[in-house]
């Protein structure tokens, strides 16, 4: 996991049509970058929807939010319209954002140990510097959990 205090890596990532989308795209904005481990799974909507419900409050507070998976841009496109999300979705299809922010671990489920996306989020400050760095996230309440940050 990145610390506080550290740059934020750079990135360039097609979205959901295709367009790249890069942190330096956002210079002078604070960035709320989020990984999570799969489109339209239980945890991972409750997760997108805290940040839907409280999106325009973040936007107020002069900062964008995107969202980074390994799901292509067609399962995120059909994510975005089913829960009406406002904000960037990412696709890292061969993992190097996700590795250079350290979201990528060992992570456990019914007692069986595998590889995958870590449910980490980072605010990054207008200078590109990691200010805040979430590694316990509260799916439902992460929205507010950002708010608090900004």
């Amino acid at each position: 996991m990145l610390k506080e205090g550290t740059k934020a890596p750079a990135f360039s990532l097609p979205d959901e049509t295709g367009k790249n989308i890069s942190l330096a795209d956002f210079a002078g904005k604070k960035v709320v970058v989020y990984f999570y481990p799969k489109d339209d799974t239980p945890g991972c909507t409750k997760e997108a929807c805290s940040l839907r419900d409280n999106y325009d409050t973040i936007l107020g507070k002069g900062a964008v939010v995107i969202g980074v998976s390994k799901d292509d841009g067609e399962s995120h496109k059909k994510f975005k319209a089913k829960y009406d999300l406002p904000f960037y979705l990412v696709s890292d299809a061969d993992g190097e954002m996700i590795k250079a922010y350290g979201a990528w671990g060992t992570k456990s489920m019914y007692g069986k140990e595998y590889e995958g996306i870590m449910r980490y989020t980072y605010v990054i400050d207008e200078s590109g510097t990691v200010i805040k760095a979430f590694e316990k996230v509260n799916t439902e309440k992460h929205g507010e959990e950002i708010l608090a940050v900004l």
